[in-house]
């Protein structure tokens, strides 16, 4: 399945992420990378699910989760749109970073091992791409 204005594609078999997983993937590699520019109107999620073969709900649930992510932003009955790259995401980023910095200072953690389990952490989700 794939949609040709976006230039998306979903796996369907056995053993790939979740259809709103490889959507949600897909899109906000397209954005960080400046495929899909600042301000770009993304179809709708009914437009959408139809051009894929997906469920309204499955293309909903990675609008959501692309909006939890700073990727995507949603003008009311204008429609949804790329975010402004980073501005979202960097905001995003400094919350988790300060409570992550607030929960290991309550664990007791030394700032090295509160930076190294960070570092790790890190890594194996890179790796996992």
């Amino acid at each position: 399945m794939s949609s040709t204005n976006l230039k998306i594609t979903i796996d369907g078999s056995a053993g790939s992420a979740a259809p709103y997983e490889q959507l949600r993937a897909q899109i906000a590699a397209r954005a960080r990378s400046g495929k899909l520019p600042a301000g770009f109107k993304l179809p709708t999620v009914r437009g959408l699910a139809e051009d894929l073969g997906l469920a309204a709900n499955t293309v909903a649930k990675a609008y959501r989760a692309l909006e939890a992510d700073g990727v995507i932003e949603t003008r009311g009955r204008n429609g949804t749109f790329v975010a402004a790259a980073g501005e979202g995401a960097a905001r995003e980023a400094a919350s988790a970073a300060q409570a992550f910095a607030e929960r290991v200072h309550r664990l007791g953690l030394t700032e090295a091992e509160a930076v190294s389990a960070a570092t790790e952490a890190l890594r194996a989700r890179y790796a996992a791409k």
